[in-house]
């Protein structure tokens, strides 16, 4: 399958979205179901036809397309330091878990008996993101330095905040690899910052 820019914009987002949402889990306790539902639902697409089926659309991954825009161009706060610093560590682990094809077919496995659990539990049941979250854990986490998410202690230390935090950075670890399937690179998104700022942009409209 060839890809093209925006595919490696969406998939580059997809990332984006992931760690605004583990940020706000962080932050506040709380994330919209809706939000977390579907970029949970990516990590089970193993048969989509093109990238953009792996989201659905693009209101699924709103935000990680505006933080991604802003970034690029140029606007970015304070409080963005985190969002970047989770971004940069999800596509260095992602880049050491290529290196293991044997891992990834065990996620692959892994992700197969989590989704005949979705049988009788909805993609955003704590059933589902416990498993999940232990996929994160004892597969993905070890391989490489660990993410230390910041937050407000009383959010991080709840057992179904940290559940979901971790489910979501494997979320992004699926977006991660698809970014690279898409040929998307450090390299080529500083060679093509502006094509992904006009992507970007063009995708939100």
């Amino acid at each position: 399958m060839e890809y093209n820019q925006q595919d490696r914009t969406l998939a580059l987002a997809g990332i984006y979205q992931s760690v605004i949402l583990v940020k706000e889990v962080a932050n506040t306790g709380n994330v919209a179901d809706a939000q977390l539902t579907s970029i949970l639902e990516t990590l089970f697409r193993f048969d989509a036809n093109n990238v953009m089926d792996v989201y659905g659309d693009t209101s699924t991954i709103k935000k990680g397309l505006t933080a991604l825009h802003d970034q690029l161009s140029g606007n970015q706060n304070k409080d963005d330091i985190d969002i970047t610093r989770y971004v940069i560590q999800l596509l260095h682990l992602e880049k050491t878990l290529k290196k293991s094809p044997s891992m990834m077919d065990k996620l692959a496995s892994e992700l197969e008996n989590t989704r005949s659990k979705m049988d009788y539990f909805h993609v955003s049941h704590e059933n589902i993101i416990a498993s999940l979250a232990d996929i994160y854990q004892q597969h993905i986490s070890p391989i490489g330095p660990k993410i230390m998410v910041q937050g407000e202690h009383t959010y991080l230390s709840q057992s179904r905040n940290a559940n979901k935090i971790r489910a979501l950075l494997f979320a992004g670890i699926r977006s991660a690899v698809l970014w690279r399937q898409c040929g998307g690179s450090r390299w080529q998104l500083l060679l093509s910052r502006k094509k992904y700022i006009d992507s970007a942009k063009a995708l939100l409209k």
